[in-house]
């Protein structure tokens, strides 16, 4: 059995807290690093042990996937587009949501799929972001049918989380979040908008970060993958 896989997803807000990303890699010994909200005319190729398997394209403030590269192989990248919700519409073109790599992890001569995500705001309804959540996981099935998959990052659904769980275990998918809330703008709302749901994966722990110059806290996920 390889080591288990240290996965970190943090919703920047618009790129704030970029300058938290070499410290977070280093202190949590991160494998891959899962961005929402960053400037992708504004990343760097490498951060510390991680290197940029991609970004989005069409918008400037998109996803980001980083790897450690002793350990992986990159073999594919794709970017998804989900479902727009009204803000969408009126406000940008957020249509890119997912964006996913297909890695070869060398210490257990498997791929993995991890998947960074990020869903319309709450000012679309859970029902569309169901849609979304629901399409990207097709989207990860079709791009690597049966491989252990982690899709992490911002859902945006703090509300009714029982109701996800039930619909993501009938689609074969595990709905986990972790110990903490993950979001604190305001000093009375508070709550878990960082979710991971995943597939042929164990999850370890989910713990919630210290919080940094985001309104969203950084989770740190911990999977086993069966060699």
């Amino acid at each position: 059995m390889g080591r288990e896989l240290n996965i970190v997803s943090y919703n920047l807000r618009k790129h704030h807290a970029s300058g938290e990303l070499r410290d977070l890699s280093r202190l949590y010994d991160v494998d891959v690093m899962c961005l929402q909200e960053c400037d992708t005319e504004d990343i760097p190729e490498r951060i510390d042990h991680l290197v940029l398997a991609d970004s989005t394209k069409t918008n400037r403030l998109g996803l980001a996937v980083y790897y450690r590269e002793d350990r992986f192989e990159l073999h594919a990248t794709r970017v998804f587009a989900l479902r727009k919700s009204m803000h969408d519409r009126v406000m940008a073109p957020a249509h890119e949501r997912l964006l996913a790599a297909k890695l070869f992890d060398k210490e257990i001569g498997k791929e993995i799929l991890v998947g960074s995500f990020h869903a319309a705001p709450l000012t679309a309804s859970n029902s569309l972001r169901r849609k979304q959540i629901a399409a990207a996981h097709s989207a990860l099935r079709v791009m690597g049918p049966g491989l252990p998959t982690v899709m992490v990052g911002d859902y945006n659904y703090p509300w009714f989380r029982a109701n996800l769980s039930e619909r993501m275990e009938e689609s074969g998918y595990l709905l986990s979040f972790s110990d903490k809330p993950t979001y604190a703008r305001y000093k009375y709302f508070k709550g878990h908008f960082d979710f991971v749901t995943s597939a042929h994966t164990r999850i370890d722990s989910i713990d919630t970060l210290p919080q940094g110059e985001s309104d969203h806290l950084p989770i740190l996920v911990v999977a086993g993958v069966e060699d």
